[in-house]
Parts: structure tokens; C-alpha cells; sequence
């Protein structure tokens, strides 16, 4: 059987490279332009597309935070 902590460290892991991620794309956004270039190959990328992402990542930050709160 688990011990209580280890139960959630998959969540807690995923939450704070989002939150990471969320960030430096927030502060950085000159930086993670190349990297969004190869994985949105079709599409040009762009500084607000980066925004958007960065964005996007911290809500899910949130929710995963919500979700180790609640359980």
C-alpha cells in the first residue's frame, strides 16, 4: 500500500512543470518562439500564440493545485 504523500506526486509533478513552463513562456517569450516553430510545424508561430500557451498552462496549474486540495 501507498503512503499517503506518494499518492499525488505524479499531479504535483505535472502541476509545477506547468507552472514553470506558464512562466518562463510569460517572461521569456523570445525563447520559447523556436520551440513552438517545430511543434506547431504548419502554422508560423508568434509571440501572442506563446501568450496564449503560457496562459493556458498556469490555468492548468490551478486546476491541478485544486484538484491536490481537494483530494
Amino acid at each position: 500500500m501507498q503512503p499517503e504523500i506518494m499518492k499525488n506526486v505524479d499531479v504535483f509533478l505535472i502541476a509545477n512543470f506547468s507552472l514553470i513552463f506558464g512562466m518562463a513562456g510569460l517572461f521569456w517569450p523570445e525563447k520559447f518562439r523556436p520551440l513552438f516553430d517545430v511543434l506547431m510545424f504548419p502554422w508560423p508561430a508568434s509571440y501572442r500564440m506563446v501568450r496564449v500557451n503560457s496562459i493556458a498552462a498556469i490555468l492548468l496549474f490551478l486546476l491541478l493545485v485544486g484538484r491536490l486540495l481537494l483530494y
